[in-house]
């Protein structure tokens, strides 16, 4: 049965959110409090009870989230300034040769976006794709469409990245059920998405890459390219590793108890990431002659688009706390299971929604997921149910990129492409992305639950 004031506190929640942001251009962290109030005060909460739960929820949202994006973006830093990011391209452009360019550079952003930010990691190897284009004189799309597709599943889909950082975060689900099925959903959209759909729209726009003059080859001395993949993949194995050991897969029987908690300690993706660092910092850093100044500053510098990106998700964790103590999110959980509707396409939904409107990936991820932790909190839903709602958020609000996204700007302004061109390329391979991956997720869903 629906409460049509908190209804009506919800609907008004997300259509001051959507003014402010659109309408007013207030940036999203301000925008995110005003319309948790805005739901509290419509729902009927006294006004001890809203400053209290805004307080909570912007409390348990920052201690996991503040730890694991502030590391991830460190992480990131020193191995797109060490040239990490541009060896890992190398090596693989190498060996896959011209003929499979396009794979080896739909691998090289779905590796490369697992620590470095999407746009600074599209800007470091966009002069590779130029090199490719003048090479082989074929359009420029054939190229710059794979690797913005595995970039931007990546930074979607995989933790650390920020996004489903926050989102795990707010549903409480499990990050190494998270990396697990992004990589399993991920893959074959990145193929679909890719070099696949690459090939179709480079028959259509030819681009040639432009003359600029921070395209002259220069002589850098790379890291060596095991190293760099070993130093990217061992936070991941041990959150991965952590959460299978303490699954109810691995009995007692197979591994002790000791062994465990110990796994718990080092796989949690605070000490994961910690222990990357470390590893980072002597290896990328020190051993190849940095000075401790120059660590601190690229440590330091890290910290700019981390810091936003902490303070949105912790205004998504307040939107969520205030719809749970108003009782809103309940009374929606009951009427969505009532009328068939699942999680699953109501998370889908309304991250396509908030996304289309206002553009930002990260707000509709956060938003969508703060809207629909409510629905799942007081339910019986598992943890690999939890991990794929997630997927299935970072799927919605990925659709779509336009107009209201700085990710079309800069795709256009690298790519020399016209806006009509950035729609039929960007705009139309970020939507495919979105379809494709929940398609898998919706058949993945019919074995889990």
């Amino acid at each position: 049965m629906l409460d049509y004031q908190l209804l009506l506190a919800v609907f008004s929640g997300v259509a001051i959110l959507l003014v402010l942001i659109l309408r007013f251009k207030i940036q999203a962290f301000i925008s995110l409090l005003i319309a948790s109030v805005v739901v509290g005060v419509v729902a009927g909460m006294s006004p001890s009870n809203i400053i209290t739960t805004m307080q909570s929820g912007m409390g348990n949202t920052l201690g996991f989230v503040a730890l694991v994006v502030g590391l991830g973006a460190i992480f990131g830093a020193i191995l797109e300034q060490s040239g990490g990011a541009e060896a890992l391209a190398t090596y693989l452009l190498s060996k896959f040769g011209d003929k499979n360019a396009s794979w080896a550079l739909m691998l090289t952003g779905f590796l490369v976006a697992i620590p470095v930010f999407f746009d600074v990691a599209f800007i470091i190897l966009i002069p590779m794709v130029y090199s490719l284009q003048r090479r082989t004189q074929k359009s420029l799309l054939l190229y710059a469409i794979p690797l913005l597709a595995g970039l931007a599943i990546t930074h979607s889909f995989i933790p650390p990245t920020p996004g489903p950082v926050a989102v795990a975060d707010i549903l409480k689900a499990d990050l190494g059920w998270v990396i697990l099925f992004g990589f399993l959903v991920g893959a074959p959209t990145a193929v679909v998405c890719g070099p696949l759909f690459a090939k179709y729209i480079s028959q259509k726009i030819h681009v040639e890459a432009p003359k600029l003059e921070s395209e002259l080859d220069k002589e850098q001395e790379y890291p060596a390219i095991r190293l760099i993949i070993t130093i990217i993949i061992i936070p991941i194995l041990l959150i991965v590793g952590n959460t299978f050991l303490n699954s109810p897969l691995v009995g007692n029987d197979v591994i002790s108890e000791n062994v465990k908690e110990w796994m718990k300690m080092i796989g949690n993706p605070f000490i994961a990431l910690i222990i990357a660092n470390i590893i980072a910092w002597y290896l990328l850093g020190i051993k190849r002659g940095w000075s401790k100044d120059k660590l601190l500053k690229v440590a330091t510098n890290s910290m700019g688009p981390a810091g936003l990106i902490i303070l949105l998700t912790g205004a998504g964790g307040v939107f969520k706390q205030m719809l749970i103590n108003t009782g809103t999110g309940e009374m929606l959980a009951n009427y969505f299971s009532s009328i068939g509707i699942g999680m699953l396409f109501f998370g889908f939904f309304i991250a396509v929604l908030v996304r289309v409107l206002q553009g930002s990936a990260t707000v509709a991820m956060i938003t969508a997921a703060g809207v629909t932790a409510p629905l799942i909190a007081n339910g019986d839903i598992s943890q690999l149910s939890k991990a794929l709602l997630v997927i299935a958020i970072a799927s919605g609000a990925s659709i779509m990129s336009h107009v209201n996204d700085s990710g079309f700007w800069l795709v256009g302004k690298y790519l020399g492409l016209n806006e009509k061109q950035t729609f039929k390329s960007w705009t139309m391979m970020t939507t495919i992305l979105a379809l494709t991956s929940f398609t898998i997720i919706t058949i993945m869903s019919l074995f889990i639950s």
